[in-house]
């Protein structure tokens, strides 16, 4: 296990982006500013530390702390990254997993590993990925201690110290695998005594491009979490339709948002999950040197990237979180 620590160096001009970002994050209830951080959040879960603090940093949380925590095991086709993200006063904390890195094999290959297994979902054995539960059990620990911290009003940056304030919100995300690892991080909260005060700290739940994580029913515990779940889609995305039917039924949790025709659009039902692995475009499966086919017009790996995902929940108008109008 490896752990990083940073604090947030402060910003200059044309930053911040959101100038009053902690007490908006503590206003809103899922508005603009909140798919903004957190898609922002889950694209560059993909950089180091230093990347990540300076995002954030130019967001509107300099002087806050940073926190990765990462877990590699190849043979057991676990690659697990989660960065924590603290406000300078201590009041918000975000949660971001990092997704599934393309030129990672081993990485896809843990994601084929569908199972399902089961997962204690408060009083309920629910069926669940297995190669996504896997990954983040691996950090699951250490995230929570991290989370601790904050709840006992310490710094993320050095836990000796203390902050303005305990935690207060708290904001979770992630891109493809990493979104599936934020939702079943919250739900492995419902329902424990030990967690109470995380779930009701818990404000958001923002994935973007996010596989299928889940199947059957939720327990009652676990209602409140699912209604703070917003799934982000891109209508040609290939990855929030699988694992394909064939491994295994499962089904999408919370609210749908669709981008259609420039805009995002609340979906009456879910991505429909593919009835079979031969329903895959080989656009996707020329990762591993196939060719494409004529369902490429249908759905596109370029679909998928977390920079696609970022662009699309950015507010127009703002500078982007490089300095410039895109």
């Amino acid at each position: 296990m490896k752990l990083e620590r940073r604090e947030i160096d402060a910003v200059g001009e044309p930053f911040p982006i959101h100038p009053a970002l902690p007490e908006e994050l503590l206003a809103a209830d899922g508005g603009p500013t909140v798919a903004h951080v957190l898609g922002a959040l889950s694209a560059y879960a993909y950089a180091d530390t230093a990347t990540v603090a300076t995002v954030m940093g130019r967001l509107g949380l300099a002087g806050g702390a940073c926190v990765r925590i990462d877990q590699a095991v190849d043979a057991m086709f676990v690659f697990s990254t989660a960065y924590l993200v603290q406000s300078r006063c201590g009041r918000v904390v975000l949660l971001g997993y990092r997704g599934t890195e393309p030129t990672n094999l081993a990485n896809w290959l843990g994601d084929a590993d569908v199972g399902p297994e089961e997962m204690q979902v408060g009083s309920a054995r629910v069926p669940v990925h297995a190669g996504f539960r896997r990954n983040m059990r691996a950090t699951c620990w250490s995230v929570l201690e991290e989370l601790s911290h904050a709840l006992a009003g310490r710094s993320l940056a050095d836990p000796r110290r203390q902050v303005a304030q305990p935690l207060e919100a708290l904001f979770v995300t992630g891109h493809s695998l990493g979104g599936a690892m934020a939702v079943l991080f919250a739900l492995s909260l419902a329902g424990r005594q030990e967690h109470r005060a995380l779930v009701e700290r818990l404000r958001a739940l923002h994935t973007f491009g996010q596989p299928l994580a889940t199947c059957g029913d939720l327990p009652a515990e676990a209602r409140g979490i699912e209604a703070r779940i917003l799934r982000h889609v891109r209508t040609r995305d290939l990855i929030p339709a699988l694992p394909a039917a064939s491994w295994g039924r499962f089904s999408h949790l919370g609210h749908e948002v669709r981008w259609e025709d420039g805009a995002w659009r609340a979906s009456p039902a879910p991505v429909r999950q593919l009835a079979s692995i031969r329903e895959v475009p080989r656009s996707l499966l020329a990762l591993f040197g196939t060719a494409r086919s004529r369902d490429a017009a249908r759905y596109s790996l370029v679909e998928h990237g977390p920079h696609h995902y970022l662009a699309a929940v950015r507010p127009p108008g703002l500078v982007t979180e490089l300095g410039d109008f895109d």
